[in-house]
């Protein structure tokens, strides 16, 4: 069985969960030895329903990065849940090892194995190093789900809406910036050209933007290339923030946004699929110093957790993609409240999360599958 910390839950012994993360409802730490799987599933809250957060699979150096990433994460996933208005808290789940050399049928079921024990009070679904054909394998043990591929029911690649609710956010930024919801003639500079990355390459491109990538794979850059060949490559994440760009979308790792980004940046909008792009607390404060408006990472990656949410009742694409919209009106109360009340757009969405947090909370407490 999976050894718990947090929350209400003995806690033996282990990795201790660190107080600068906040408060979380659950820790599970999971290790399957036949299988080698090692796992950390984080539920932060479940004050607006059960947690829904994806599956990372990463190498990670050491068990405390992992543990400092998936709570990171979770705390994320519950103010991106909460802002989107969607009834689920927030958690996410770690898998640490090399995809490409690890992954298994024996290690996706074992960990599936271990999501159903924990009795509904989380979903699962894709993320960096998982994939829907993944989740099928997992939900031959779990019914706790979702993200899987249509041949199954599912909703099929998240990245489709997550990219167009980047580019929603992305319109409300140039309007709030530039007066007209557009990007076309604006310079963005698109950092990591996966799943996420491309798809807004092709929303952007589409709405007229000039459009320059990087990412640490080749591959992805070419892939980008061949179906836009007008699009700019640079090598490095330096060279594209030194390109003289309007809009600079970080889509890769977390952590985009710290002092020697800052000391580049010349762009006048943020708005990126990056998950916790800010390095550590007081960042969004330089960049309004700066001048940069920054669109909240979690409000405007939300398309993702939009669809897989969307599929737990029976998946509606044109539902969800309705729902996903509805981003650039999210966006656009965000910088309003920001403007209102003289603090960063980060801050002004932490503070809308937590109010429904705190609000709804309080007609549910703890979740607890009935």
């Amino acid at each position: 069985m999976p050894t718990v910390f947090g929350g209400s839950s003995h806690k033996e012994s282990g990795p201790t969960v660190p107080s600068r993360f906040g408060a979380h409802e659950q820790v599970v730490f999971c290790q399957d030895e036949q299988s080698g799987l090692r796992a950390i599933v984080a539920i932060h809250s479940t004050a607006l329903g059960p947690a829904l957060g994806g599956t990372r699979f990463y190498p990670y150096a050491s068990e405390d990065d992992a543990l400092a990433d998936v709570l990171n994460l979770a705390r994320g996933m519950s103010y991106k849940n909460a802002v989107a208005g969607l009834d689920h808290g927030g958690g996410k789940a770690v898998i640490i090892g090399d995809p490409a050399t690890d992954k298994s049928e024996a290690l996706l079921r074992a960990y599936g194995r271990f999501v159903q024990s924990l009795g509904g009070r989380y979903y699962t679904a894709c993320d960096v190093g998982t994939f829907s054909e993944d989740m099928d394998v997992v939900a031959r043990e779990s019914r706790y789900v979702t993200g899987r591929t249509v041949a199954h029911g599912g909703a099929g690649d998240s990245s489709v809406l997550t990219a167009f609710g980047v580019f929603q956010g992305m319109r409300a930024a140039a309007e709030a910036r530039w007066g007209s919801p557009t990007l076309r003639g604006r310079r963005v500079g698109v950092e990591g050209v996966g799943k996420v990355g491309r798809r807004l390459v092709e929303h952007l491109r589409e709405d007229g933007a000039e459009v320059v990538v990087c990412d640490v794979s080749e591959r992805a850059v070419d892939r980008v290339r061949e179906v836009h060949p007008e699009v700019g490559a640079v090598a490095d994440k330096a060279a594209l923030l030194a390109s003289g760009l309007d809009v600079y979308a970080p889509c890769a790792l977390g952590g985009a946004l710290d002092e020697a980004t800052i000391a580049l940046l010349g762009a006048e909008i943020v708005c990126g699929a990056a998950n916790n792009q800010l390095a550590h607390p007081g960042v969004e404060k330089q960049l309004a110093d700066r001048d940069v408006l920054y669109a909240p990472d979690y409000v405007v990656n939300s398309g993702g957790v939009i669809q897989v949410a969307d599929e737990i009742g029976g998946f509606d694409f044109e539902r969800a993609r309705e729902r996903a919209t509805g981003i650039f009106d999210t966006t656009r109360r965000i910088f309003a409240l920001a403007a209102d009340e003289g603090v960063p757009p980060a801050v002004a969405a932490d503070r809308i999360a937590e109010r429904r947090m705190a609000e709804v909370g309080r007609l549910r407490g703890l979740y607890l599958r009935d």
